[in-house]
């Protein structure tokens, strides 16, 4: 055999398939352009449909109004579903927690309103959503990067699994009358941190959801019993409930007869904390 031969086809293989692969990375990052990381369309939408109330800490959704422009959602969370992992993976860490936060709160919008029949009917709740063997949150009904996927995925396997940031637990919005406030724009990677933060000043301001108590306890909502290990770990300087409330206590004694007695408890870090009971109802304008 010649061997000068056997090398030059070899040389060959190995610059197509090495050109191959650059074509494909490339590919990837045009395609990776192509992406609206703006949400334009997702947040014209959210400004058209979630209305703020006059304190600015709450807000419900007007689904009779998003039913009628189900077509619009379903084609902005199309978008959503045709990004790659190959895609996603070439992203900025912010832009790809700004993706996953949209998605999970768009995909549950999705949920409401291709049920909305039923909650004219007498659903009150995502949960009559589910069935005897599965919750709303296990149904796969979307696609993402390829495959069928339920909002647990997300939440889960994907935002609490890939990133260290206990404050999307007030970005995440599953639909219910408890949950933090939805916003009424769309989380983008150059704004996301001042998001995040915003979100849970809002939400610990919410006497309703979170409160300290003339008897010195604080009262909280569930969200911060169920996920309260995610704020044990350290990450962003959370090592307990009581780090993330001392750093969040002007937000949380907001409006307070007696701020300064409150703060200094707050900082002390040396008091009960109860769980106030989740109010499942739909975050629906009607429950304002």
């Amino acid at each position: 055999m010649n061997t000068s031969h056997s090398i030059s086809k070899w040389l060959a293989r190995y610059t197509a398939t090495f050109s191959a692969l650059i074509l494909l990375s490339l590919a990837a990052k045009l395609h990776a352009a192509d992406f609206d990381h703006s949400y334009a369309g997702f947040d014209q939408l959210l400004k058209e449909v979630v209305q703020v109330s006059k304190d600015n800490k709450q807000t419900r959704v007007d689904y009779q109004k998003l039913a009628m422009q189900k077509e619009t959602l379903n084609t902005l969370l199309s978008a959503y579903s045709n990004v790659t992992k190959s895609q996603y993976d070439t992203w900025s860490k912010t832009q790809e927690l700004s993706f996953l936060i949209n998605a999970y709160n768009g995909f549950t919008l999705k949920l409401i309103v291709d049920n909305w029949q039923e909650f004219t009917a007498d659903a009150e709740s995502i949960r009559d959503l589910g069935s005897l063997f599965t919750t709303p949150w296990e149904k796969k009904f979307f696609t993402l990067f390829g495959k069928k996927h339920n909002l647990d995925d997300i939440e889960h396997n994907m935002v609490r699994k890939w990133f260290k940031e206990p404050r999307i637990h007030a970005a995440l919005v599953c639909a219910a009358v408890s949950c933090p406030p939805l916003r009424n724009e769309a989380f983008v990677a150059d704004q996301l941190v001042q998001q995040l933060d915003n979100q849970m000043q809002l939400f610990l301001a919410d006497n309703s959801r979170n409160e300290i108590l003339v008897d010195g306890q604080a009262s909280l909502s569930s969200i911060f019993k169920w996920y309260r290990g995610d704020f044990e770990k350290g990450d962003q300087g959370f090592n307990s409930l009581f780090d993330l409330l001392s750093a969040y206590s002007d937000a949380l004694v907001e409006g307070d007869n007696n701020p300064q007695v409150q703060r200094a408890l707050i900082q002390s870090g040396d008091y009960p904390i109860i769980f106030k009971d989740y109010d499942w109802r739909l975050n629906d304008v009607a429950n304002f």
